[in-house]
């Protein structure tokens, strides 16, 4: 177990895992992040001491989560990731109301799973419409759950989310001097895969989203730093690329850019999208794109339904899992094998 250092933030006293992270404006930083709720501390890139390591990338230092030896098979599950998106959490949402439900059902599963999967990752739109501040207060305390049962847990942002908000209540991830001006960027490792969580909020409320030429410059960069890996790029919006043309308006504006990037890139496999709150496969270039259910609304319920996704992970691909919040519907248990390409 690595030391502790105490950490004192508005009066308010917690342990915080001792780590030195040094940041290049070149390169990114993952930082571990501390939310408060009535005074409990809430781990939003939540790396245990013993998933923690550094990878030296031109002189800097980047921090990953992501297995190491000292994790035992018996604790952690380290192919299988669980993907969230558009959780909508409201400051005012009544405890019995659907939207919290679905996101407590959720956690229910995860805490009481015999074995902890390698990560979560909840893939933007956490608050309900603009990015109140008690919207995040609401959603920590659903998620506190998966703290206490040691669940890494990751998080995005969406055009629902206001990023002002999300840092005055996540102190912690406003760094001095960031990498990437305004973006709240990580990578997640995991046995199989690398997993680049990019932050596609352009302004709050203003449907389609960007992700900007720094951290596109940034993206090119980290890539090519960690290549011996399958990676999988997780953004909140659909590309404008492969898919529906019926939802590209809404989608990322800068989508060929990022192609430009991710596509001559062999190495980069998928594409993970939520906001259109529907499920759907599609492909450009030969990566994947994924688009995975809403956990908390959909608009009409006779095409499509609420839940999450589990990704199953192996050296040459992914089985997707639905799972619905009604258990009996259609889509719950469906599964999807995707291969790889070449490269």
């Amino acid at each position: 177990m690595a030391a502790r250092a105490v950490k004192h933030v508005n009066g308010s006293r917690f342990m915080m895992a001792g780590c030195r992270l040094a940041v290049t404006a070149e390169l990114f930083s993952l930082v571990f992040a501390l939310l408060f709720v009535e005074g409990a501390p809430v781990p939003v890139h939540l790396c245990s001491a013993n998933r923690r390591r550094f990878l030296q990338v031109a002189g800097a230092s980047v921090l990953l989560c992501g297995a190491s030896a000292e994790t035992h098979a018996s604790e952690v599950e380290d192919d299988l990731v669980y993907l969230l998106n558009d959780t909508h959490i409201g400051e005012k949402h009544p405890a019995d109301s659907p939207v919290p439900t679905h996101l407590r059902q959720v956690v229910s599963e995860l805490v009481t799973r015999t074995r902890r999967p390698a990560g979560v990752i909840v893939n933007g739109d956490l608050a309900l419409k603009d990015g109140q501040l008690g919207d995040y207060r609401h959603f920590a305390k659903l998620i506190q759950p998966l703290r206490e049962a040691k669940v890494e847990t990751h998080l995005t942002l969406g055009n629902h989310d206001h990023r002002e908000n999300f840092y005055e209540v996540l102190k912690d991830l406003r760094l001095e001097s960031p990498a990437v001006e305004s973006r709240h960027i990580s990578v997640v490792e995991t046995r199989h895969a690398n997993f680049f969580l990019l932050d596609s909020l352009q302004k709050t409320m203003v449907t389609p989203g960007t992700l900007g030429e720094q951290q596109l410059k940034w993206l090119e960069k980290a890539l090519d730093a960690m290549k011996t890996k399958p990676a999988i790029v997780v953004t909140h919006h659909n590309p404008r690329l492969g898919g529906d043309p019926l939802h590209f308006p809404g989608g990322l504006i800068d989508s060929e850019p990022l192609w430009e990037v991710i596509g001559p890139r062999k190495w980069v496999k998928a594409y993970i999208h939520g906001h259109i709150h529907d499920r759907g496969y599609a492909e450009h270039q030969g990566i994947h794109i994924l688009n995975t259910p809403a956990i908390s609304y959909v608009a009409d319920a006779s095409k499509s339904t609420t839940g999450w996704t589990t990704a199953r992970l192996a050296p040459g691909g992914v089985t997707l899992t639905t799972h619905t919040t009604d258990s009996e519907h259609p889509w719950n248990g469906q599964t999807k094998q995707l291969a790889w390409r070449a490269g």
